[in-house]
């Protein structure tokens, strides 16, 4: 699944792309999986709408959008199957209005941008037109990933951002809490967008083994945490991520952070540091990479 580093990385793209591209035409797939609102109210919502900036909350992209104020329904989709059209015609829809469009990847979802000659690849479950001529696509195999809008800047999510949360509130998160420290850093309502690889990366840079209990971590050893957390979400978002299974970024390119992966995926190879074998453990039904060595 793709976590906060590769979720940035589309979303930084994504603004870089799209940014004051207006959405002119929706169309929707049938398989109703991908989709958290009525059909009708996601094409209603972007259809019209302007795209002021993309960004990530937590494992989201969030495209901000500004509705015109006058709709169109589109009665067609340059020769495809018809998308699902609005109830509007040509009438008011009132003044300028904030919504957004919040897009969650599952586990093998892409956003993509095209141009409109591009081959659709099978599992396409959304493309929206946009005036430039350009296309944002959004394909999903396994149809985990999931497709939602709301009005008025409402989205939001749990958690704090662990790029943005500070040292003091970070070690509060983990006080009292009797579960595998690797299981907390997992815990969306305590961190959010931190996954298994990163897990797995910064605890063996603190030191720390994924099955230690979180409240029994000294707050000397959290602080080490908290920083290695940092340093490599920002290590990742700079080499684009790690392309593990689906995952490339908004153009279609491959992230690089895999490469420089120190015990995630890496069972059984020696440790960068001491030599010592890399053990998998499984908690909580996750795979933990660690070494016995470095890690106490």
């Amino acid at each position: 699944m793709p976590e906060l580093p590769e979720v940035e990385t589309i979303a930084r793209g994504l603004t870089n792309r799209v940014s004051g591209d207006v959405i002119e035409s929706v169309w929707l797939g049938p398989k109703p999986e991908p989709l958290k609102n009525p059909a009708v109210q996601i094409v209603e919502t972007l259809e019209g709408a302007r795209i002021e900036s993309v960004g990530r909350m937590g494992k989201h992209i969030v495209f901000e959008l500004n509705k015109t104020p006058v709709g169109r329904a589109r009665t067609g989709f340059g020769g495809r199957a018809a998308p699902v059209k609005s109830r509007r015609s040509d009438r008011e829809v009132g003044p300028t209005s904030r919504a957004q469009w919040i897009v969650h990847l599952g586990m093998t979802g892409q956003m993509l941008v095209c141009s409109p000659d591009t081959q659709i690849e099978k599992h396409t479950h959304a493309i929206a037109r946009l005036k430039s001529g350009r296309e944002l696509r959004f394909v999903d195999p396994r149809r985990f990933g999931r497709l939602s809008v709301a009005s008025n800047g409402d989205f939001q999510t749990v958690g704090v951002e662990p790029l943005d949360v500070d040292l003091e509130r970070f070690v509060a998160l983990f006080r009292g809490r009797k579960t595998p420290i690797k299981s907390a850093l997992l815990n969306q309502k305590l961190l959010r967008g931190v996954g298994n690889i990163y897990a797995d990366e910064s605890l063996f840079r603190a030191g720390i083994r994924p099955r230690r209990r979180a409240s029994a971590i000294s707050r000397q050893q959290l602080a080490k945490l908290f920083a290695a957390v940092q340093k490599v979400l920002r290590e990742a978002i700079k080499l684009g991520g790690s392309s593990i299974s689906d995952y490339v970024d908004a153009e279609g390119e491959e992230g690089f952070f895999q490469l420089k992966h120190r015990v995630y995926g890496r069972e059984g190879e020696p440790c960068v540091v001491c030599k010592t074998p890399i053990k998998r453990i499984v908690i909580a039904g996750r795979s933990s990479h660690y070494c016995p060595k470095c890690q106490k």
